[in-house]
């Protein structure tokens, strides 16, 4: 890969976990790197994954040297993209499996022969059931936005991929946070790895770079808000409304659309309008793009100004993945929240986002939290600052390893226990869920 590439997208440096595990990657080791979105993982593992091409290339036509799961059609195809533009001066070649588009051309891409491949755990079971792609060549295993893959359910379509792949191999996993779930599966699939950790993984953090607004509303005010804060924005800045079910999502898009230039992305779109709609919503045609979760994570679009979380998601994770669509790269970013009585479950848990990212917190909410769910006056707050997505998680757990994860800042530890272990299982090919 020429360094004038990297030079050339603007990299003087590496990020934190770029910086932290390129060294410990291009050693051969297993890697767990815990860091919160945003903070270019893409680069951190595809980076040690060319120079892994470079070292040990096999035929393309016998299938790839590297393969690296993805739990989104959207974040799979933002990887190959950077794949193909930092792999293009070597010559390797890449491509994108995933659910929502025609199998025709994936699979004739897989027969002409690739280095990479990129894919969705359903789509590439699919695949490997019609016996039109082998594994047996992978080398560099990648399994990025793990969380998130199993939290859409795909642990089964995970285990069976990776009993296709040698046990003589390379795995990294990147994740946001470490739960339970995530502990486990690394104890099953990687041998010996290096623990990475960027920010304290024990707590939820959100991007300080964030302003964050908090409104407790009544569900009838929100849309009336909604319009005012819109209209509040420079012409042309990029939004993107978060909400929980794909018929508000269509709905609130459908009433913006004249005034706003607003469109509709979720879980029941087909893949071919998805890609038009992020693509004008990119480009700017679109400037407010209304969104279930299934953008929440590996959406990276860098100048998105607003976030506005119209429905309060399940949790404080999902909240601090949502914000984090903003004030990336650097930049500074806006979160408006409308809170209703119906979510003061969540109010503790969101002061603690808010506090440990210096934002103030409306009385409003704080009366929430301590009377279980009494609705205040609607009433806005800036805060000094806002926060970026860190994840639970970290504590010693003997159960799933014996890792000792660190707490606190950046830290770097390792295991000797690791047992390995495989699974099976079927799953579709598409998000379980938007949520």
């Amino acid at each position: 890969m020429s360094y004038a590439v990297v030079h050339s997208a603007g990299f003087s440096a590496p990020t934190p976990i770029q910086a932290q595990s390129w060294p410990i990657a291009l050693q051969g080791r297993d890697i767990v790197a815990i860091a919160k979105t945003g903070s270019g993982k893409t680069l951190g593992y595809l980076i040690p994954g060319f120079m892994h091409l470079k070292q040990c290339r096999k035929d393309p036509r016998m299938g790839p040297t590297v393969l690296v799961l993805s739990p989104t059609r959207e974040l799979a195809t933002q990887i190959l993209d950077e794949a193909l533009k930092f792999g293009k001066s070597s010559r390797i070649s890449c491509t994108c499996l995933y659910g929502g588009a025609p199998k025709g051309p994936q699979l004739r891409e897989i027969e002409r022969g690739v280095d990479i491949v990129v894919a969705t755990p359903g789509r590439l079971n699919d695949i490997l059931e019609m016996s039109r792609i082998s594994l047996r060549q992978v080398s560099y295993l990648v399994l990025d936005e793990a969380d998130r893959m199993l939290d859409m359910g795909f642990e089964p379509q995970i285990r069976k991929i990776v009993k296709e792949v040698p046990s003589r191999r390379q795995t990294l996993m990147y994740t946001a946070t470490w739960p339970k779930e995530v502990r486990k599966i690394a104890a099953d699939l990687l041998g010996n790895p290096v623990q990475v950790n960027i920010g304290n993984i024990d707590e939820l953090v959100a991007n300080k770079s964030i302003t964050q607004y908090v409104e407790v509303l009544s569900p009838m005010e929100k849309h009336r808000r909604l319009e005012q804060i819109l209209r509040s924005q420079e012409p042309g800045s990029k939004i993107i409304v978060f909400c929980s079910t794909k018929k508000m999502c269509d709905q609130l898009a459908r009433n913006l659309s004249r005034q706003f230039g607003a469109a509709a992305i979720h879980g029941d779109k087909s893949q071919t309008d998805r890609d038009y709609v992020l693509n004008q919503f990119r480009t700017g045609r679109s400037p407010v793009l209304v969104a279930t979760d299934v953008a929440a994570r590996g959406l990276d679009i860098k100048d998105i100004r607003v976030v506005i979380n119209y429905d309060f998601p399940t949790g404080v994770e999902d909240y601090v993945h949502r914000i984090g669509r903003t004030g990336r790269a650097g930049a500074t970013g806006l979160a408006y929240t409308f809170f209703a009585d119906q979510d003061s479950k969540h109010a503790s848990d969101l002061i603690k986002v808010l506090e440990g990212a210096n934002q103030l917190v409306p009385a409003e909410l704080r009366d929430m939290a301590s009377r279980g769910g009494l609705m205040g006056r609607p009433r806005r707050w800036a805060p000094s600052s806002g926060g970026f997505g860190r994840g639970r998680g970290g504590r010693t757990d003997l159960g799933y390893g014996g890792w000792d994860s660190g707490r606190g800042g950046r830290g770097i530890s390792t295991s000797s226990t690791w047992p390995e272990k495989s699974g099976g299982g079927r799953g579709n090919d598409h998000e379980s869920r938007d949520r």
